[in-house]
């Protein structure tokens, strides 16, 4: 079966800087896209970036958009988030997924997740 794992995440101050890695196991899912969630306390998961299967498109959301980069390394099996310019705002639990179409940013359509990496930036 597909496992994600999502590891990078820390306390940074505002300003900072943090990468995310998620390493994918078991079958081969060709053809879809690999995506980062975030979930912060009390609010509902919100869609951070979307990659492709070939990894030459990626999309975000206007909140993150310039400051994260979505990356992936198919021979590594791995997703990158690189975050520049940290806010407390970006504190949340951060999530990796895969198994949806390009460009969506629903999470009921991606059906495998990781189990979350805690990411706090302080002020």
């Amino acid at each position: 079966q597909v496992q994600l794992v999502e590891s990078g995440g820390g306390l940074v101050q505002a300003g900072g800087s943090l990468r995310l890695s998620c390493a994918k196991s078991g079958p081969t899912i060709t053809m879809y896209t690999r995506g980062w969630f975030r979930q912060a306390p009390g609010k509902e998961r919100e869609f951070v970036a979307g990659i492709n299967w070939s990894g030459d498109l990626t999309y975000y959301a206007d909140s993150v958009k310039g400051r994260f980069t979505i990356s992936r390394d198919n021979a590594q099996n791995t997703v990158y988030l690189q975050m520049n310019s940290l806010t407390p705002e970006d504190t949340a639990v951060y999530y990796c997924a895969s198994g949806a179409l390009y460009g969506t940013q629903n999470h009921n359509e991606f059906g495998y997740w990781g189990q979350g990496t805690q990411v706090t930036v302080s002020s």
